[in-house]
């Protein structure tokens, strides 16, 4: 398909690969498969899975994937699901095993082309380079007939050597050509006329989709990206929140909304539902726990608040004044009281379901008992308090510890103390009471007391979800295992400790404090292998 005479931009995510390799940002097979199915439902076009040579809980991962969420039972298309590979038979034959069984299957291999990397990295000559090209990229095409090819470092790659490793790729059957700013160095003028010198270069470029794949090292990732798709890019690859290595991707969510808010400009479209972008991000920060800082643009608490006074009479007078885009456009929703304790079930999945939200009968009965409790402990239930419920309830790691009582004393006088009731996976109870510098503290070490499983706090985060005194708090944990639990979930060949992050929400902000605690607990828990088959890590970062 030829990049010039269309307007639509395919939207490949890259969460589930690129931003899983963000420090603490692994998710289990199950958690993959529930962000693959929301991306889905969003209209991604193209969802890089995983790199499936990097593990075997990796590959069945991507499998899984490209089983459900790569097949439409609707006869609607489904998205089509890539597998990342190195330029290695072993790399691309694993890639082809995992992704076979979706309807539209990909396979995503590279090979770096910059000096600094063939010489260091490689240790190949630009000759070997291309050769590795030809066979790989042929290798990959004789099994799959949706192939991308990614330079890495293009970036900082001779162009004119790039034209012919794209050429090659190209000849030996790429059908998506990927550049990468791999190390986020290149600027948006620059990175601009690099596409557009491929397109106007590179032999049988007519054939191939250019794609753009921008790290955001100097806060340039987003303006990288919109540059090249001016230039003639027509695929897009980014993240939810912009989660990846380093500093991150560029964020699915301001490629988007950049599109959709200045389209008389660059006269682009998506297929993405924008409505579910702050859902989505939602998810991916409580399976991550990765919290998106609040001046985030699009998703951040602070996206659609306004404080100054001239900002707020604008506002009154017409809202366009000081904002670009409305908040529902997005999901984010502005509503006050929604429901009360009066309120049946039917109301209640219907305001979830304008929400986004499909329960099943099971679930739904769980989510009406908690939105009862909440009820009676708060006079006005808001759809972020729903939201965050729904987050609480659906989207935890298999629980194998479960909270079933806290009682915590302290204040001024005396010494902080918590008492926890834990129900075990056998379905045993366990009480202790441990003192600690304070509430949350003491509630910590009571839950280490019981399932005494080594590991060190790396980050806690607290907030209200609305406001008044009497609002949810949601908490975000990320845990790291140390002593023996130190490489919990790890193949024998790595080193680096895995971090786990773990949310919770409710209106007792200790209670909240040792539900994301034990959230992350258990993701230790499942990872090692003391319960059932282990969830293990990728063997290795793969950057490009």
């Amino acid at each position: 398909m030829s990049t010039a005479d269309n307007n639509r931009v395919r939207i490949f995510d890259t969460t589930l690969r690129d931003g899983e390799q963000s420090p603490g940002a692994t998710m289990t097979s199950a958690e993959k498969l529930e962000v693959a199915r929301g991306l889905a439902r969003m209209g991604v076009d193209i969802i890089e899975a995983g790199f499936p040579a990097a593990s075997p809980d990796d590959l069945e991962a991507v499998r899984k994937i490209a089983d459900e969420v790569g097949n439409s039972a609707d006869g609607s298309t489904p998205p089509v699901i890539c597998g990342l590979a190195r330029c290695s038979k072993n790399d691309i034959d694993k890639a082809w095993e995992a992704v076979k069984s979706a309807a539209r299957p990909r396979i995503h291999t590279f090979l770096a082309t910059s000096d600094i990397h063939m010489e260091y990295k490689l240790k190949m000559t630009r000759e070997q380079v291309v050769e590795k090209v030809r066979d790989m990229v042929s290798y990959a095409h004789s099994l799959c007939d949706d192939v991308e090819f990614s330079p890495e470092d293009a970036g900082r790659s001779d162009p004119q050597f790039l034209y012919k490793v794209l050429g090659v790729a190209i000849q030996s059957g790429a059908t998506t050509l990927n550049i990468p700013d791999t190390v986020g160095y290149t600027m948006p003028a620059e990175f601009g006329a690099l596409i557009s010198g491929i397109i106007q270069n590179t032999p049988g470029v007519e054939k191939a989709v250019i794609s753009v794949h921008c790290h955001n090292d100097l806060g340039l990732a987003t303006a990288n990206t919109i540059a090249g798709l001016q230039a003639g890019a027509r695929q897009a690859e980014v993240t939810i929140n912009g989660i990846g290595e380093r500093a991150g991707n560029t964020a699915l969510e301001e490629v988007v909304m950049v599109l959709q808010t200045r389209e008389p400009i660059f006269k682009l479209t998506t297929g993405i539902d924008t409505t579910q972008i702050v859902k989505m991000s939602k998810l991916i920060s409580n399976y991550t726990g990765i919290t998106v800082q609040p001046n985030k643009a699009i998703v951040g608490a602070n996206a659609f608040a306004h404080e100054a006074g001239i900002h707020q009479d604008g506002m009154l007078k017409n809202q366009q004044t000081y904002e670009i885009m409305r908040p529902e456009s997005v999901g984010a929703s502005l509503s006050k009281l929604v429901l009360g304790k009066h309120s049946g079930k039917h109301a209640l999945k219907t305001r979830l379901e304008s929400l986004g939200y499909e329960l099943g009968d099971d679930e739904l009965v769980k989510m009406f008992e908690r939105f009862k409790m909440l009820a009676d402990k708060k006079k006005m239930i808001t759809d972020a308090d729903l939201e965050a419920l729904v987050s609480d309830e659906l989207y935890q790691p298999r629980e194998l510890y479960s909270l079933d009582g806290l009682q915590v004393a302290c204040g001024t006088m005396g010494m902080p103390t918590a008492t926890v009731r834990l129900r075990d996976p056998e379905g045993e109870l366990h009480v202790q009471a441990c003192v600690g510098t304070g509430p949350v503290d003491a509630a910590f070490k009571a839950i280490n007391a019981v399932i005494q499983f080594q590991n060190s706090l790396q980050e806690f985060v607290v907030h209200a979800v609305t406001e008044g005194i009497d609002a949810l708090g949601e908490v975000t944990v990320r845990l790291q295992g140390e002593g023996e639990t130190a490489n919990v979930g790890l193949q024998p060949d790595q080193n680096q400790p895995r971090t786990f992050g773990g949310y919770g929400a409710d209106t007792d902000i200790v209670v909240a404090s040792a539900k994301a605690y034990l959230s992350a607990l258990n993701k230790m828990l499942v990872a090692s292998g003391h319960y059932g088959p282990p969830e293990k890590a990728s063997t290795e970062a793969i950057v490009y």
